[in-house]
């Protein structure tokens, strides 16, 4: 039986373009609150079906490398069976099988383990909804 399961709802502005927003700050806030101090894992959830939770770099790049390679493999045009909201919406739904809705990542010592440029990242390529919430849960 764990000692500690905390959770937090966060709301996140996407915006009306296609985004990866790094979420790493808001993480380690969480964790400076819920994990005090100890180990466990990180669950970070987006219910969301149109949208996806990632670790990579960000700043250099690497961000705007996904979405360009999420264009390639999910073309926005209308050769999708869902079909409403903006043009080609309905790639935004096939994302989550790419790009998950989740993650769970170790927390030593109260701190996420990441690499050294490791990001914890939302990605949303739904313009038709700005308005994004994030569960963060931690079990330690």
């Amino acid at each position: 039986m764990s000692e500690t399961f905390t959770t937090r709802v966060i709301h996140i502005a996407t915006g009306a373009t296609e985004t990866v927003t790094d979420l790493t700050a808001e993480c380690e806030q969480f964790l400076a609150s819920a994990a005090h101090g100890g180990d466990g894992l990180l669950n970070i959830f987006v219910p969301h079906a149109t949208a996806g939770i990632a670790v990579l770099e960000t700043g250099a790049g690497s961000d705007d490398d996904l979405l360009a390679a999420l264009h390639t493999l999910l073309p926005a045009d209308d050769r999708w069976q869902h079909r409403h909201g903006t043009p080609g919406h309905g790639r935004d739904h096939v994302l989550p099988a790419l790009v998950p809705p989740h993650a769970t990542l170790p927390v030593i010592g109260g701190r996420l383990e990441l690499g050294t440029w490791q990001s914890v990242c939302l990605v949303d390529t739904n313009k038709d909804n700005p308005d994004r919430q994030v569960r963060l849960s931690f079990l330690g």
